[in-house]
């Protein structure tokens, strides 16, 4: 197979790109993500009709934020569309007439990773997102492992703390609670509130209190120093890599790929991650331990996995 598209639906535009058997993006076509489910479904065929124009193409891969069926097919559920038991591959493919496979956004960026960016000669691969929630994917034996009903890796809603923080899933404990970009932002202000005195650099940032602290200053703070900013990566870190720990212990992979916005900070998250996952690993002084890797297609990740994703079929 040749050519094939990659769709990707984010929360504010839908991105299509027309990807080669080596994982290059030659073009993208962009559209605001509209309101609606239905707005959605035609921006999808709008994207790829526009983006195909000037190329052939073999397939289409959709990488939808929720649950995907066993088949690839229907979206059944998605917290931030109103998809229930929607029929995506079917009412794509009658609108663009290429053949259309739906998958899991995160199993789709786990994908591009192990193909075409850090997990490349790998075989076992666990891969985590850590976003604004946290996601993953599982590559086993050089397959993606989807589970028996296609919902497999959704490891944010591993619930690590009995009758902890309330998730918006309606769980209690959830580790995307304790280890993603909101819980970071939620660990800054808690720390800046008791400690204001150590969070001078943090708070010049924002508008000089606590609720004022975003992601992106948190990071900026850090990175000078910050003693509040740092430590929340520390908790963050924490959280993570014990998390890893454990999924050690059900998968043994030999990498862990950790992607997302808050990894995009490199070392100033990831050995702090490293070294909390040495420490809750069992048996980690007798066991060999699996890499913990940045991952290396940053946004691009969701696009590539989900083209290539479609040319397997």
């Amino acid at each position: 197979m040749g050519l094939t598209i990659g769709v990707d639906i984010g929360g504010t535009k839908i991105a299509a790109g027309v990807v080669d058997e080596e994982g290059t993006i030659l073009e993208t076509y962009k559209v605001p993500t509209p309101p609606t489910a239905d707005g959605v479904t035609e921006a999808i065929c709008a994207a790829v009709s526009e983006v195909s124009s000037s190329h052939t193409i073999d397939a289409v891969g959709i990488g939808a934020a929720g649950y995907v069926d066993d088949k690839r097919a229907t979206v059944l559920f998605a917290p931030n569309i109103n998809w229930r038991h929607e029929p995506l591959k079917d009412k794509v493919e009658q609108r663009i007439g290429l053949p259309v496979v739906v998958e899991n956004d995160a199993n789709c960026a786990a994908w591009g990773e192990y193909r075409f960016g850090a997990g490349q000669g790998h075989e076992d691969v666990i891969c985590i997102t850590l976003g604004t929630g946290l996601g993953g994917g599982i590559i086993i034996g050089n397959k993606l492992r989807r589970g028996r009903f296609g919902v497999a890796a959704e490891f944010g809603h591993i619930r690590v703390v009995p009758d902890g923080l309330l998730c918006g899933c309606g769980s209690q404990g959830c580790w995307e609670q304790y280890a993603s970009g909101r819980a970071l932002v939620r660990y800054a202000k808690q720390r800046a509130n008791a400690t204001p005195e150590n969070a001078a650099i943090l708070l010049a940032l924002g508008d000089g209190t606590p609720d004022g602290i975003e992601g992106k200053h948190i990071s900026e703070a850090a990175r000078a120093g910050d003693l509040v900013a740092v430590d929340a990566f520390r908790e963050l870190a924490r959280w993570a890599g014990a998390g890893l720990a454990d999924l050690a212990s059900l998968f043994d992979p030999s990498a862990f790929i950790v992607g997302g916005g808050v990894s995009d900070e490199g070392d100033l998250v990831l050995d702090p991650i490293r070294k909390s996952f040495k420490r809750w690993l069992v048996g980690g002084a007798w066991r060999p331990h699996a890499q913990v890797l940045a991952a290396q297609l940053g946004g691009k990740a969701g696009l590539v996995g989900a083209a290539d994703l479609a040319r397997q079929g």
